[in-house]
């Protein structure tokens, strides 16, 4: 359903801009959420793009070190190649996130948004009512890996996937790829198949 999707979508981007205490988030009203999710869009975009700056500063100074030190210009050239791509790629990443805090507003333009602001709303409220719960029941599916290492967005989905799949009864597989479209959107390359097996794991102990 179209305005569910859209209602995860606005859960995850906003949750870390809004208050956690039930009757403060009840307060919010749709605009309310779209301004959260763009800032948050927009200080994630910040900080990759900071990121983005430091490593190339790194590939410039292993440059510059190989220069005085007479290192094998080869293993130095690679590496300051491999630097400079991993610069590329979070800069790229920035300017998407970027590009999706400048469209994010058009979703004010679309129907339903009493059903999408609800819903977003009870993601979120629920994600911070059984946050102990939810997070016992990643952390028993999850393997050689704390939940508390995670990526931030990457718990998100994780957390708004458990509270579809326990709590509002969402049928699994529904749930789960929600989550993993999601984490193909917001996560990092290989984010998707991480929560996929997660999440499934979550579902057989349920």
């Amino acid at each position: 359903m179209q305005v569910r999707r859209i209602a995860r979508e606005l859960a995850l981007l906003s949750i870390s801009q809004l208050p956690s205490k039930p009757q403060k988030l009840t307060e919010k009203n749709y605009e309310d959420l779209i301004l959260a999710a763009v800032r948050s869009l927009v200080e994630e975009a910040k900080a990759m793009l900071v990121d983005s700056g430091g490593e190339l500063r790194r590939a410039s100074d292993k440059l510059l070190e190989s220069e005085s030190r007479m290192d094998d210009p080869r293993t130095t050239l690679k590496s300051s190649q491999a630097t400079t791509a991993e610069a590329i790629a979070l800069a790229e990443t920035a300017i998407n996130r970027a590009g999706l805090a400048i469209e994010f507003p058009e979703l004010i333009q679309v129907s339903k948004q009493s059903e999408i602001r609800d819903y977003a709303i009870e993601l979120i409220s629920k994600v911070h009512e059984h946050r102990q719960e939810i997070g016992d029941r990643l952390t028993h599916a999850l393997v050689d890996w704390q939940l508390e290492r995670l990526a931030m967005i990457d718990r998100q989905i994780l957390q708004m996937a458990v509270v579809e799949l326990v709590y509002l009864q969402v049928p699994t597989q529904i749930a789960i790829n929600e989550a993993v479209e999601l984490a193909k959107r917001y996560s990092s390359e290989d984010g998707y198949r991480f929560i996929n097996g997660v999440l499934k794991t979550v579902a057989k102990n349920i």
